[in-house]
């Protein structure tokens, strides 16, 4: 017989255990999934697009909120990842974390990283792929060097499974079947191979993921902080055929203001595309070419999101869903002809745009778009609101928690800002002004951001730069 319904108990002793044995148990704090994606434009049909096939990244939009305009806070990999994780402004490189982690070597005073953070309060922190800048967290020449750890104190464990890439660094850039990258140039931009999810890095990261879930999922003790980063659609363009297929014969459309800006702005020779080979051929003259990189980039976000699919079911699987936040973030945009450009690395609203949705377990504001602009910045500070953690003092962003629930809301600020090297960028709902180092200002007042209007607004100039200098300083 229960305890709770015993009659033969004394009744002080009844009390007692009716107290100790039949109260409810304190519901843990709820769990948070991050999925990050290298590269991902918002090209997608819960973006307002509809030739790329993303079926589970827009089912996730379904269950929550997707942020139309959200826009991230430096156009590159390193220090998009390092406002993520730190809720700051950040330097302009690659290697930002890294020099925060000299920087803690020495004691000097550091603000706790976001993982750290949830992390002292209580939570278990795990990384799975592509979190940091550098897969796995490491430094050193092929990014595995254990005394060279990009974010100290973050994780319980940070793993990245290398397989037939044979560390992190040949995982980065990793093609088919074990293919890594020495001699860029002998290293097509492009390809597509028979096979399972497995046969490029991000099966296996994948895989590691679920095998996370599951075990993170078991210990009722603490909740989890679980960040994954899937690395396609980074450079070079490759996934499995069978992702490739649904858009080999496609006619896709046309690229939207495909030509250089005129005079002086934030055009770039897109380097890093064409460091590989891509047979003689130009993006910018051919067009045949041209619908061919688009088309491997579009299987590659194909291939992502089936690894995202793959994720959030052996979430539901496992229960955990139920008390999970989850955000998928992009941690930039590229490039695909816009401008000329074919990358990332600019201002332009192509680099800069990406997708960002945000869901949580009794959310009443499902399946919603919103307009307010938003930053990758707001990040932190609304994933202590959802999870009930105090806010750190030190971050720069705000909660995005208001805007969830009101979606049709202006939300906090009229302003996204951004910084790359010594060019700083502000964007509202009518304009976007870029700040050269020189002072040189460009000024767009359209979607398309062609035509340079800085001489016709010098009031919306002068306004945007005091903003700039009030938020980002000289």
């Amino acid at each position: 017989m229960s305890i709770c319904k015993s009659k033969f108990l004394a009744p002080l002793f009844l009390g007692t255990l009716l107290l100790i044995g039949c109260q409810k148990p304190e519901l843990k704090r709820p769990n948070i999934l991050i999925i990050a994606v290298d590269d991902l434009r918002p090209e997608l049909k819960s973006f307002g697009k509809d030739y790329i096939s993303s079926p589970n990244i827009d089912q996730l939009a379904e269950s929550g909120v997707s942020f139309q305009k959200h826009y991230v806070n430096a156009p590159s990999c390193g220090p998009s990842r390092y406002t993520l994780l730190t809720g700051l402004y950040g330097p302009s490189d690659n290697y930002a974390l890294f020099k925060r982690a000299e920087k803690l070597a020495k004691g000097q005073d550091i603000k706790p990283s976001m993982p750290e953070w949830f992390r002292g309060n209580g939570y278990t922190t795990v990384s799975v792929g592509k979190v940091s800048h550098h897969p796995g967290g490491r430094g050193g020449d092929d990014w595995d060097d254990n005394n060279i750890i990009e974010m100290p104190g973050a994780w319980d464990k940070h793993l990245l499974p290398a397989g037939e890439w044979k560390h992190p660094r040949g995982v980065m850039h990793g093609l088919a079947n074990g293919e890594i990258r020495e001699v860029s140039a002998e290293m097509d931009v492009y390809q597509t191979k028979d096979g399972d999810d497995n046969i490029y890095p991000d099966g296996l990261i994948t895989d590691e993921a679920l095998k996370q879930i599951g075990e993170l999922s078991s210990d009722n003790t603490k909740p989890f902080f679980l960040a994954v980063g899937l690395i396609k659609p980074h450079l070079p363009f490759g996934a499995p055929s069978q992702y490739f297929e649904q858009y080999k014969n496609m006619e896709l459309p046309p690229i939207q203001h495909p030509e250089k800006p005129e005079g002086k702005s934030t055009w770039h020779g897109s380097g890093e595309f064409n460091q590989y080979n891509n047979w003689g051929k130009n993006g910018n003259t051919d067009a045949q070419f041209a619908d061919d990189v688009r088309k491997h980039y579009a299987a590659c976000v194909s291939y992502a999101d089936a690894q995202v699919g793959k994720i959030l079911a052996e979430l539901k699987r496992t229960g955990a869903d139920k008390n999970t936040i989850v955000i998928l973030w992009g941690d930039h945009g590229y490039h695909l002809g816009e401008h000329a450009i074919w990358g990332k690395h600019s201002l332009f609203e192509e680099s800069l745009h990406s997708p960002m949705i945000i869901h949580y377990p009794g959310m009443k504001t499902k399946n919603q778009k919103t307009n307010a602009i938003v930053e990758t910045l707001d990040i932190f500070p609304t994933l202590c609101d959802l999870a009930g953690v105090e806010t750190p003092k030190f971050v720069q962003g705000q909660s995005l928690r208001p805007i969830i629930e009101k979606p049709t809301s202006a939300g906090h600020y009229a302003y996204a800002y951004t910084k790359s090297n010594m060019l700083k960028t502000v964007k509202t709902n009518t304009h976007r002004m870029i700040q050269h180092e020189d002072g040189f200002i460009e000024l767009y007042d359209e979607a398309s951001e062609t035509v340079n209007v800085a001489d016709k607004y010098p009031d919306v100039v002068e306004e945007l730069k005091g903003k700039l200098l009030e938020r980002l300083g000289k």
